[in-house]
């Protein structure tokens, strides 16, 4: 058994200034795409990227992770309650970010940074997948020190109290998804991408292996108190990963062709 640590989740404290650990962690993602992407540049050159446009897909994809984020959290999990509060739905200070709305916002972001070198837009989601893994680790590192997304209760030797909900023992189910997501999906995409393979295989086998991981991780994660379970024993964030394996099947299916 173990006792979350309740780790301040203010990182740094100057007079008003106070900087959270989870802003901390959206800057170590951002930080690890741009220190990833010069890294594929010089060892992947089949993908055909320059620092030029890697700092513009980078730029645009920022834009899309928080706007569709925020946009997906929105539409997807509170839809009622931002209808009748419109003036909180761009409130990123109360909390509430979407992946599956990220990625929506980073695919549409990645479109128009495409377009703007002409450049092929699946291409570029593949020198983008193996990218994006640190990312969903340090986020998942940001909500356990929030104490948010906790688990369902267990009586795993290995489960956990979170002081700041309750006195029951608790699947660690961030550390999970920040292992699962993060780490293992990230040395899969890296050595994937390794050698040169056909357009679209490397972003099809994100969607799979992304889907599949959050899907079964759900079944450890309290599913969120405002919602419930929303299609039987299945939470919102397993039912919008089931068209992300299924996409991702057919891309990569297709790819092959």
């Amino acid at each position: 058994m173990f006792i979350h640590p309740q780790i301040d989740p203010i990182a740094i404290s100057i007079g008003p200034l106070k900087v959270h650990w989870y802003g901390l962690m959206y800057f170590f993602g951002f930080l690890s795409f741009i220190y990833l992407g010069k890294k594929q540049i010089v060892t992947k050159p089949w993908f055909n990227l320059n620092e030029k446009m890697l700092d513009d897909t980078f730029f645009y994809g920022a834009l899309g992770v928080i706007l569709g984020g925020r946009l997906g959290y929105v539409l997807f999990y509170q839809p009622v309650y931002y209808i009748t509060h419109p003036d909180e739905i761009f409130a990123f200070w109360h909390g509430g970010m979407s992946f599956h709305g990220g990625l929506i916002g980073v695919l549409i972001g990645i479109y128009w940074a495409t377009r703007k070198y002409k450049a092929n837009w699946l291409h570029t989601m593949d020198f983008i997948a193996p990218l994006v893994p640190l990312g969903l680790f340090f986020g998942r590192i940001g909500n356990f020190i929030n104490q948010e997304l906790w688990g369902r209760p267990t009586e795993l030797f290995w489960g956990m109290i979170f002081p700041s909900i309750d006195d029951t023992l608790r699947h660690p189910s961030q550390l999970y998804e920040a292992f699962f997501e993060g780490i293992v999906l990230f040395l899969i995409l890296w050595i994937f991408s390794s050698k040169e393979r056909s357009t679209g295989q490397v972003s099809a086998l994100f969607l799979i292996l992304y889907g599949f991981f959050r899907f079964c991780i759900e079944f450890t994660r309290a599913p969120d108190s405002f919602l419930g379970y929303v299609f039987f024993d299945l939470t919102m964030g397993q039912l919008l990963s089931v068209p992300m394996i299924l996409v991702g099947l057919w891309i990569f299916n297709r790819s092959k062709a």
